[in-house]
């Protein structure tokens, strides 16, 4: 399986905590979709000996420059998604948090079609609006950081990364995606730890 690191960038303004998003061209992985800035591991961000996140947190950063020209520092882990078996390109993906970075952005025209700093609430406003596209990952990530509340909550929240290995259940109407916790995980649970995505807005469930 390939692995890939993610830069969930943050920052502070008079009206509270944003988020950079970016949108993907209409063609490859996730077309259309808003995302964070990332991609795969190469080459370049492995060392001998380094443990996968490490090299993850290397992809993040350079991704991140080659995307948008931002240089980040100071990652700290959030979290690791494994997508689900029925995926047709298995990418398992770390997700960073960070609040450092330097440079003004610049978007890579081959990578970025469109990008902007708004606020978590804002972007699942707008998603449940149908203004914008997003994948379980991303809107997950937002509504996480909604609960955290601002930027030092958020950063709590990282001192307990979480691990989402992704089960798509069947027989359901709509769309649905469980996690660790769900009585209908592999991985078993007793109550409900899911993502119904049949209809907007999107509902998300944690027993």
């Amino acid at each position: 399986m390939l692995v890939a690191g993610t830069a969930v960038l943050l920052r502070e303004t008079p009206h509270g905590s944003e988020v950079l998003l970016i949108r993907r061209p209409d063609r490859g992985s996730f077309a259309g979709a808003w995302v964070f800035p990332g991609g795969i591991i190469e080459d370049i961000d492995r060392r001998a000996d380094a443990a996968e996140v490490e090299d993850a947190g290397r992809a993040a950063v350079r991704e991140t420059f080659e995307e948008v020209g931002l240089n980040v520092t100071g990652l700290v882990v959030l979290s690791q998604w494994v997508p689900p078996i029925e995926a047709p390109k298995r990418v398992r993906t770390w997700f960073f948090l960070s609040t450092e970075m330097h440079g003004t952005v610049t978007p890579s025209p081959d990578e970025v079609v469109d990008w902007r700093w708004v606020s978590p609430t804002e972007a699942l406003a707008q998603h449940a609006r149908g203004e914008i596209e997003l994948v379980p990952p991303t809107w997950v990530t937002l509504h996480t950081l909604v609960a955290a509340g601002d930027i030092a909550g958020a950063m709590a929240a990282s001192s307990d990364p979480q691990i989402y290995a992704t089960h798509v259940l069947r027989g359901l109407e709509a769309q649905t995606f469980a996690w660790r916790g769900d009585a209908e995980h592999p991985e078993g649970g007793g109550g409900r730890h899911r993502l119904e995505t049949g209809e907007r807005p999107w509902r998300y469930f944690r027993d």
